[in-house]
Order: structure tokens, then C-alpha cells, then sequence
């Protein structure tokens, strides 16, 4: 990825393709000599100035040095140092950034809380919700992308693009998945979204790797100060004791680890973009092409992990059919023998359309921005889900009083964000694309 990437090259054009066989223009300027005395004396000033005109203009062929080195030129771009090319930049304006934030913002908020509510009558069946996500967004990604192509917005170039990223990408979220599902059943509850901030971490480390960007010290500031208010906010809810005692490291190692293998996954998606920007030219590349095919391979490895993932959680791989059979029942509430599935199946559906929705807007999101903007934009939905869900909800009567706390957290989460975002007074700032 860091490496560099040849986009194209110039063919090798020799000099006289380039120029007149003689440096003297004369002959362009030349007029037939019949013609010439006949006119000469009407329009002698014409002949005073064809023949300066004729000493003055003469092009010097260009120099040898110079030659060599304009057909030696090439043309690259690098994800790891090399600035894109003005031409090849997708960045949508302030504005439009602005709006998509706004909206995966929101998204993002009903996306956790109707995650909340859909495992209510799923509360059995967590792990049938996960593969149905898994495995049923692959059927709608290809069936939009299919649309899209019949209709001329996704291009034959952009399903071209090389597939190997795609790969890569499924791998990286597959793996994600597996430890994050490994270490959330050793770990309380509560510390699984505290450690879930370090992604913000690895994406600042990796977007510096694997793209080359620079961030000044207040654009980190802020990001550490997103993920502290965080942390603080979602620690609140801990009872105030040592959540993690007796607990071996391996597990909270493990899920750290799941948030590299997440960002890891973000950045390699924004370098797609990238350099599809410029493998393109005038073309943006579709978000659906990468959503489709990046799922595709995800479910792709997530299958061949499944005896793994349903023993991380107790389901013996035998007993998998059955288990499966039951939770659509229940997703459904179309099964006489399922008790408890009372807000199925619309709770569920609820779920599936806010998922799809965030996962839509999020992705474009990074396309027009970056994957840092877009992990901080998610990274707001998490003390504004904990708020809305501590207010009474339908099939959650119960409330919840928040603490000082998570004021506390949240406030500070504002503030990083407000100070990520302020106008940049240096231009020291920034990354190699010239965007933040």
C-alpha cells in the first residue's frame, strides 16, 4: 500500500514529433509570388511587415538536457508521501461536509439505539442478527450496485479497479469481528465501548503509514481529548470500581486489537479512494462498489470462520442449523414455540434500515473527507445514544439518571471536536492531500 504506484507513463516522444522539421517559420508566413507582385504595390506595408515578421519569428529547438529530462518525466502518485494531484481530489467542499455529518451523526445515534431495542425480542439471538447482517448485506449492496451499472452511474472502469484491496479489506474486518466477538464475552460490558475509543488511535497512526498525512499537534490534541470525553462519559456507567480486575490482559489486548484490524479496514477503504481518484480522472468512484465488494469479501472469510465465531459464542457448530433456524423465526415472530419476540419484526427491520443507512452514509463520509473526520463524527453518536437511552423507551420503560460524569465526558468531547474543526491559521497544517 505504502508503496508507490505507477498510474501512467509517457511514451517516449521524440523532439521532432514535437516541433517543425526547421526552426524558421518563414514558410508559414510565405505568400505565393504571382500573388505577391501583384499586390505589392497596393499593399506594400504588408510586405514591410511579413518580412520583419519573417526575422523575428524563429523557434530555437529546445535544448538537449531539457529534452531528455521532459521524456524521462513520469507521473506517479504514492498513498504513503506523494501529494494527490489537484485534478484527482474528491474532497466535496466545507459545506457538503458539514451536511454529511451532520446526517451520519443522526444516523449513527438511531443506528445504536435501534440496535438496543432490536435485541429486546433478539436478546436469544444476538449472534443470528450479526450473520444476518453479515450475510444479507451482500444480497442488497450487489443488487443496488447491479442497478447502478444498468443505469450508467457505476462505470465499467470503476468495477475494473483491482480487487485485491477488496480482499484485504474483508480479511481485516473478518478478523476485526472474530476478536472483538472473542474478547466482548470475556470483558464487562461497560469497558467494551471505552476500549473501542483506541480506534480513533489506530486510524491517526495508520492514515500516517499507509497514506503519509500529517496532522499538526491540535489536530491530535483534539482527537485525544474526543477519545478521553469519551472514555469518560461511557465510565460513568461503570458503578465506580475496577471493572477489569481478575480479568487476564490477553482480552482487553484483544479487543484493542479488534479496533486496529477495524481501522486498519477504514484506511484501506479511503486509499481506494484515493487512488481511484486518480486512476479515473474526472470519475468518483461509486460508494456502492466499494460496499459491495468489500462485503462481499467479508462474508466471504466470515464463513470461513463461522465454526470459530459461533463457539466464541457457546454455540456448538452442530447445533448451528438449528440455532439459526430459530433465531429467523424470532426475527420473523412467525414461530409458535418462540416466546419473548414481542416487537419482531419491526424492531429488527428498524435496525436493518438505520444499519444500512449509516453504513451508506458513513462510507461517504470518508470518500469526501477522511477516515479520521468520520470516526469522529461516530465517535459523537456514543454519549448521545447512552443519553437517549437512559430516557424511558418503547420496550425499554426503564430509565436511568446519568452522572456528573458523563456531563463531564461530554463536554469534553465537544471540546476536542470544536477544535479539531477550527479553521487552520498555519499553513504547516495538514496532511499530504491538503486536507484534514
Amino acid at each position: 500500500m505504502a508503496s508507490q504506484l505507477n498510474l501512467f507513463r509517457h511514451s517516449k516522444l521524440s523532439s521532432s514529433s514535437l516541433l517543425p522539421a526547421s526552426p524558421n517559420v518563414s514558410s508559414v508566413y510565405s505568400i505565393p509570388n504571382s500573388v505577391f507582385c501583384l499586390l505589392q504595390n497596393h499593399f506594400s506595408p504588408i510586405k514591410t511587415q511579413h518580412n520583419l515578421l519573417r526575422d523575428r519569428l524563429t523557434i530555437k529547438p529546445i535544448s538537449t538536457s531539457f529534452s531528455n529530462t521532459l521524456l524521462k518525466f513520469n507521473f506517479r502518485v504514492s498513498a504513503s508521501s506523494n501529494p494527490v494531484p489537484a485534478s484527482s481530489k474528491t474532497k466535496s467542499s466545507t459545506k457538503s461536509i458539514l451536511f454529511w455529518s451532520t446526517i451520519t451523526a443522526v444516523l449513527a445515534v438511531a443506528n445504536r439505539v435501534f440496535y438496543k431495542l432490536a435485541l429486546v425480542p433478539l436478546q436469544d439471538y444476538p449472534f443470528f442478527l450479526a450473520q444476518f447482517i453479515t450475510f444479507g448485506y451482500v444480497a442488497i449492496y450487489f443488487a443496488i450496485l447491479f442497478i447502478r451499472h444498468r443505469i450508467g452511474i457505476v462505470t465499467n472502469e470503476m468495477l475494473a479497479i483491482p480487487k485485491l484491496r477488496f480482499v484485504i479489506i474483508g480479511l481485516l474486518e473478518a478478523l476485526g469481528l472474530a476478536a472483538g466477538m472473542a474478547s466482548a464475552a470475556m470483558i464487562p460490558g461497560p469497558v467494551i465501548p471505552i476500549l473501542h475509543q483506541t480506534f480513533l488511535v489506530w486510524q491517526l497512526l495508520l492514515s500516517f503509514i499507509i497514506l503519509g498525512r500529517r496532522y499538526s499537534y491540535k489536530q491530535i490534541v483534539a482527537c485525544l481529548l474526543v477519545a478521553v470525553g469519551v472514555v469518560i462519559a461511557v465510565s460513568s456507567q461503570s458503578g465506580g470500581h475496577p471493572v477489569l480486575s481478575g480479568i487476564p490482559f490477553v482480552w482487553p489486548a484483544l479487543m484493542i486489537a479488534s479496533g486496529a484490524f477495524h481501522a486498519a479496514a477504514s484506511i484501506v477503504k479511503e486509499f481506494v479512494f484515493v487512488d481511484a481518484a486518480a486512476c479515473l480522472k474526472d470519475k468518483s468512484l461509486d460508494i456502492f462498489v466499494v460496499n459491495s465488494f468489500g462485503s462481499g469479501c467479508q462474508a466471504l472469510f466470515v464463513l470461513g470462520l463461522l465454526p470459530l465465531l459461533s463457539n466464541m459464542k457457546g454455540i456448538p457448530f452442530d447445533q448451528l442449523p438449528q440455532y439459526l433456524k430459530s433465531g429467523a423465526g424470532c426475527f420473523l415472530n412467525i414461530a409458535a414455540d418462540n416466546t419473548g419476540c414481542d416487537g419482531a419484526p419491526l424492531l429488527p427491520l428498524l435496525y436493518v434500515a438505520s444499519n444500512i443507512a449509516f453504513n451508506i452514509s458513513v462510507l461517504n463520509l470518508l470518500k469526501m473527507s477522511s477516515a479520521v473526520v468520520s470516526s469522529l463524527v461516530t465517535m459523537v453518536s456514543v454519549p448521545i445514544s447512552i443519553y437517549i437511552l437512559s430516557l424511558p423507551l418503547p420496550y425499554l420503560p426503564e430509565s436511568s439518571s446519568l452522572g456528573f460524569y458523563f456531563i463531564l465526558g461530554s463536554v469534553i468531547l465537544m471540546s476536542g471536536l470544536v477544535l479539531y474543526n477550527l479553521p487552520q491559521f498555519s499553513s504547516k497544517v495538514v496532511d499530504s492531500t491538503g486536507e484534514s
